[in-house]
């Protein structure tokens, strides 16, 4: 039985700076017409090539994951998360856009910021082969639901675009988006009405932006809303920060899908839920990263 995925073998064939914090990768890669085209937020890996090993000590088959965890820090292939952007699967092309941190950020931007054509990486992602779901998807809002909130920083930016382009026609609601700077607003194509509010920080602190529109569309957006006290915190520093309904309430007119850093997400979590009193089965939140660390891929 085919699983529900898979190492795939890329090159990089095309680099593409989006703007002062995005860049575009375009991978090739000889069995990408059996990548799955999921759309929406779906999660794969990025495993980087090493100095002098390059790709040859990255296990493969059952058990990959826990010998690469096994290997020596020097013979690890670095691994990120990302959101696949687009799928052509008849040219055998996936993208997948990359935040350039204005640092030099994570080995994934710095491996990025190097990469040239035909440079060799791996992508563990859905295949179409597998007959079920894949997985790794998080928007999942009930067939009925009247309006969605999206809501996250640039790390979220991905996810949300593709999320809009994928949306029916008559769905309404607000997709908010904080990015470092003005040049950093992207064109979007979403066939829905969702409102669509680019929030640039240029120099402000991170999510002191989002955090109030969000609150401010919490009110636009949802009706009757009914207070249910303190939820139990979660200690970003120590733990994931990522709840999602796996069936999302088919009561209520909202569903929301909120995404960034672990803090910022922890506060917006708070209030939609304690303070607002949206059903936890409508909203779905997820702390993708956590200021002043990075990725964990244990």
């Amino acid at each position: 039985m085919t699983e529900p995925f898979r190492m795939f073998d890329v090159r990089v064939r095309n680099l593409a700076p989006l703007s002062p914090s995005f860049a575009r990768v375009t991978f090739t890669g000889d069995d990408l017409q059996f990548f799955a085209d999921n759309g929406f937020d779906q999660r794969i890996k990025l495993i980087m090539p090493i100095a002098e090993h390059g790709l040859t000590r990255l296990p493969n088959g059952p058990g990959w994951y826990q010998r690469w965890q096994a290997l020596p820090d020097d013979q690890r292939n670095p691994m990120r998360t990302y959101t696949v952007r687009a799928v052509r699967p008849s040219m055998r092309e996936v993208d997948m856009d990359v935040v350039l941190h204005g640092d030099g950020g994570g080995p994934a931007a710095r491996w990025v910021g190097a990469a040239r054509p035909g440079d060799e990486a791996v992508l563990f992602g859905p295949d179409a082969r597998h007959d079920g779901g894949h997985g790794g998807v998080e928007f999942k809002p009930a067939a009925d639901v009247g309006t969605i909130l999206l809501a996250g920083d640039e790390t979220a930016v991905p996810a949300i675009l593709a999320i809009l382009e994928r949306l029916p026609a008559d769905t309404e609601g607000e997709a908010l988006l904080e990015v470092p700077h003005q040049a950093d607003f992207l064109p979007v194509d979403s066939p829905s009405r969702v409102k669509i509010t680019w929030l640039a920080r240029e120099g402000a602190e991170h999510g002191g932006r989002l955090v109030p529109e969000v609150r401010s569309a919490a009110g636009r957006l949802l009706t009757a809303p009914v207070p249910t006290g303190p939820v139990e915190d979660v200690d970003v520093d120590v733990d994931e920060l990522w709840e999602v309904p796996e069936e999302p309430a088919r009561s209520g007119s909202l569903y929301a899908w909120l995404a960034g850093e672990a803090s910022m997400i922890r506060t917006l979590r708070r209030h939609l839920v304690a303070e607002r009193g949206m059903d936890r089965r409508s909203v779905a939140f997820m702390g993708y990263w956590r200021m002043g660390r990075a990725e964990n891929d244990s």
